[in-house]
């Protein structure tokens, strides 16, 4: 089965929201149930790849059909949840980190051997409470916790992530601002880190609120990836898709595309690791 690994980099806010209410929160973004990491699901990247097919090619055309599906068939992409990867957290001891754990560094890299992608996994460290990997040394702060800094180098997994990344400049930046911390303190930036806005509309007349709420975004900086898996002998409908991001490598993805949010950088890595 061919296969592509999509790197989803934000370059704004994200709302891939859940369409419930969660606490204070009117609307939060989606979680993994698990985990209570941020996650765009399956069918909302579908429905985004799709939206941008039917803009390149047409709602009605075979490609689009035949790719996504319809009633009557099945599409041959199957596309997979979009899983967190780098996580921005604000440092207030410098400029802002790429934030990942032991977990997430696993996971990825069984969907990795999942997608068919050849090369040696470098070995996912252990990392203790309170203790950060990362260039430099000293104390770390992000947010309002303090990690003390165990110099490591993290070049050979800023080398594995950085194809999903599609910026170079922002790749070339990946090993100083990559940072490895403790499973269970990533947990509390994925679930409480997130920024949480206010929303209101008024009464054009009296200027009183007739209705507020609260949203949860996805901060930009954001890395996410997903796995595109073609069905046996439709290889080529996985190279097709990827072609209408060649010209234009942008997908919006979630609610309020109309405030700017939503949008993602797209880079393709094949079986070899490599971007294409």
């Amino acid at each position: 089965m061919s296969s592509l690994i999509m790197g989803l980099y934000a370059e704004t806010s994200l709302h891939p929201g859940t369409g419930q209410i969660s606490g204070a929160i009117d609307l939060p973004v989606a979680r993994e149930k698990t985990t209570g990491y941020p996650v765009i699901v399956g069918s909302s990247l579908k429905g985004a790849l799709r939206d941008r097919a039917e803009q390149e090619w047409g709602e009605k055309d075979f490609i689009t059909l035949r790719i996504f599906g319809d009633q009557d068939r099945a599409g041959e992409v199957c596309v997979s949840d979009a899983r967190l990867l780098l996580l921005p957290v604000r440092s207030l001891s410098g400029h802002f980190k790429w934030v990942t754990c032991p977990y997430l560094l696993e996971r990825y890299l069984r969907d990795r051997e999942l997608a068919g992608v050849a090369g040696t996994a470098p070995v996912i460290p252990r990392v203790k409470e309170g203790q950060a990997m990362a260039a430099g040394s000293g104390t770390l702060f992000l947010e309002e916790l303090s990690f003390e800094v165990i110099t490591t180098d993290l070049a050979l997994l800023a080398e594995q992530i950085a194809p999903l990344v599609y910026h170079d400049t922002v790749r070339k930046r990946l090993v100083e601002g990559l940072v490895l911390v403790n499973d269970e303190e990533f947990s509390y930036f994925a679930r409480f880190g997130l920024a949480v806005n206010a929303h209101n509309v008024l009464d054009n007349e009296k200027k009183t609120s007739q209705n507020l709420w609260y949203e949860e975004t996805v901060p930009p900086e954001t890395l996410f990836y997903a796995l595109l898996l073609a069905r046996p002998g439709k290889d080529d409908a996985l190279q097709q898709l990827r072609g209408i991001f060649s010209e234009r490598p942008y997908l919006q993805i979630g609610g309020n595309e109309t405030v700017g949010q939503g949008w993602c950088a797209v880079s393709w890595v094949d079986n070899r690791g490599e971007i294409v």
